[in-house]
């Protein structure tokens, strides 16, 4: 490839040079577009712009125009009021794709001529998410960028080629900005516009490109399933993962189908890239960063991502290997006291992981009459299926029993809930006042809809039984089994929603009961509405046969 300095990117056009598609846009074309930007931008006197749109190559035009121009770019997490409110005052313009702010085309002139950008006066501010406390500003200098783009093209640029770079993650956030943005502008390797958020999507926007490669996140990987044409899929350059932990079974079912490890990357806002690995316990820090240790064992770390001479202190702890590599341990700041002693959360999660029935595992605690440990759980095949014939309670006595060989009793969790996963946000992340909330919340009594389509005034609704439903407690402990009364609750409830239906429960005819449901399994319901007879038909399937079917008589409804 055709390396290009970050410094260097608006010095001279380069016809010909793929930026991107839909619509088409060459390196000529962006370094106009971003030279008319600088113009917009210094006519109007500006020197401190937010930036938020969803377009990486609008991104990328904005953001080398107000560098040109002199002015400094902060890149919000969001554009919620608070988020506005909280950085209205440290800028000028809010330049978005939201109808009253600023737009790229407003800010059009005459082009600035070409030159090269100044590393160290090239000012970028990035916003975490406040995910795990107040929102927090991170400076960066083109130079700290400069370098890690640099880093990446050594490490992966001969392994990627001409590969499409393919992302499912935001641009507003440093991985994301880096390897969806910054990296593929540097390299002369074109890019898809759009954040492709769905394993459909990836895979449609791949087959459209002879050589591509993924930037992901856990929350897509982990979702990628046998529905998607892995054959085609295989031919990925290679795929990048960032923004949380990858879990094992994802990372092990990803190597199997594309006959290649997820490169995971390691970093933060704040430190950038740390460091990466391949199908192994063990990180390799990326070129120049340092790794020493606190006296409780938390990383330091040095790095020509982050400015001269600061050592960022890290809340993880770790232990380094003579090689270098390291191991992460997990995170110090997540050590709680119970009764005076000290308990480590994620050393508890992986003591639950590492059991057959458990996929994920976060852990939280329960204030009420007094502070326990509650549990988060995805389950394994294995662990829904002790799940389903032997019950809820059985489950989980056989996990504190298995839990009890790492920690004191008070430490075993007194509180569980059971997911079809955990709930990360766009950053891949769970935040800890989400898991205490998810721990206080009843359990659900609904079903997760999963889809629903609607021809000719009938609904196809796809659902997905939670594995926690509180039914099942009582409909039967030791072999819980959806209740009949309340699937046709479920019927009736959503038929009033997506029907418009009104009118009194009436009466059931026909109702057959044929095929168990049981927790965890995804079912197809099937509503239709005979107004003449004021009849709502429903039908519950599994993929193979009618698990359930009946009528639903209603009553006139009464002034």
């Amino acid at each position: 490839m055709n390396w290009k300095k970050l410094e260097h990117l608006l010095l001279k056009a380069l016809p010909g040079r793929v930026i991107t598609d839909a619509p088409a846009l060459d390196h000529a074309q962006l370094h106009e577009q971003a030279l008319s930007v600088a113009a917009g931008l210094q006519a109007r006197g500006v020197q401190r712009m937010a930036v938020h749109l969803d377009d990486a190559a609008d991104l990328g035009i904005a953001l080398l125009g107000a560098w040109r121009a002199g002015v400094s770019v902060l890149l919000p997490a969001d554009l919620q009021a608070q988020t506005r409110q909280r950085w209205s005052s440290e800028v000028d313009l809010w330049l978005t794709d939201q109808p009253a702010d600023v737009h790229l085309n407003d800010l059009l002139q005459p082009p600035l001529p070409g030159a090269e950008l100044d590393l160290e006066q090239c000012r970028l501010s990035l916003c975490t998410s406040g995910s795990s406390g107040e929102p927090k500003r991170i400076d960066k200098t083109l130079h700290q960028l400069a370098n890690e783009v640099e880093a990446l093209e050594q490490l992966w640029g001969a392994d990627l080629g001409e590969a499409w770079i393919i992302g499912s993650v935001a641009t507003q956030h440093i991985y994301g900005l880096l390897f969806r943005v910054l990296w593929p502008l540097c390299a002369g390797r074109p890019f898809v516009r759009k954040q492709l958020a769905f394993p459909e999507d990836l895979q449609r926007a791949s087959r459209e490109h002879p050589a591509f490669a993924w930037v992901g996140s856990p929350a897509l990987l982990k979702r990628m399933g046998d529905n998607l044409d892995w054959p085609a899929l295989s031919a990925v350059r290679r795929v990048f993962s960032s923004g949380g932990a990858l879990p094992a079974d994802a990372a092990q079912s990803l190597q199997q189908r594309l006959q290649q490890w997820p490169t995971e990357i390691l970093g933060s806002s704040e430190t950038g890239g740390i460091a990466w690995r391949q199908g192994t316990n063990l990180w390799q820090p990326f070129a120049g960063v340092a790794l020493t240790q606190d006296r409780d064992g938390a990383l330091l770390i040095a790095s020509p991502y982050l400015p001269a001479g600061h050592v960022e202190h890290t809340a993880d702890a770790a232990r380094i290997a003579a090689d270098g590599r390291f191991e992460l341990l997990g995170r110090l700041d997540r050590i709680v006291k119970l009764e005076e002693k000290r308990i480590s959360l994620p050393m508890l999660e992986q003591a639950l992981v590492a059991h057959d029935w458990v996929a994920e595992a976060r852990l939280g605690v329960v204030q009420e009459n007094r502070a326990v440990l509650g549990a988060l759980l995805v389950l394994s095949e294995n662990g829904l299926f002790a799940l389903r014939e032997h019950g809820r309670r059985s489950l989980t006595e056989a996990l504190r029993k298995h839990l009890s060989q790492h920690c004191e009793a008070l430490a075993l969790p007194r509180r569980w809930r059971l997911l079809r996963q955990l709930p990360m946000n766009a950053q891949g992340k769970l935040p800890q006042a989400e898991v205490d909330a998810l721990l206080l919340a009843p359990r659900p009594k609904t079903p997760e809809v999963l889809e629903q389509v609607e021809t000719d005034g009938e609904w196809s609704l796809q659902l997905s039984v939670p594995p926690d439903l509180a039914y099942f407690s009582g409909h039967f402990p030791k072999a819980p089994v959806l209740p009949g009364v309340v699937q046709v609750e479920w019927a009736l409830n959503l038929g009033r929603q997506l029907l418009n239906l009104s009118g009194a429960f009436a009466g059931m005819e026909v109702l057959k009961f044929q095929q168990l449901v049981r927790p965890g399994d995804e079912i197809q319901l099937h509503l239709r509405f005979d107004s003449e007879r004021s009849k709502l038909y429903f039908a519950y399937r599994n993929d193979t046969a009618t698990c359930s079917s009946g009528r639903i008589l209603l009553g006139v409804e009464h002034d």
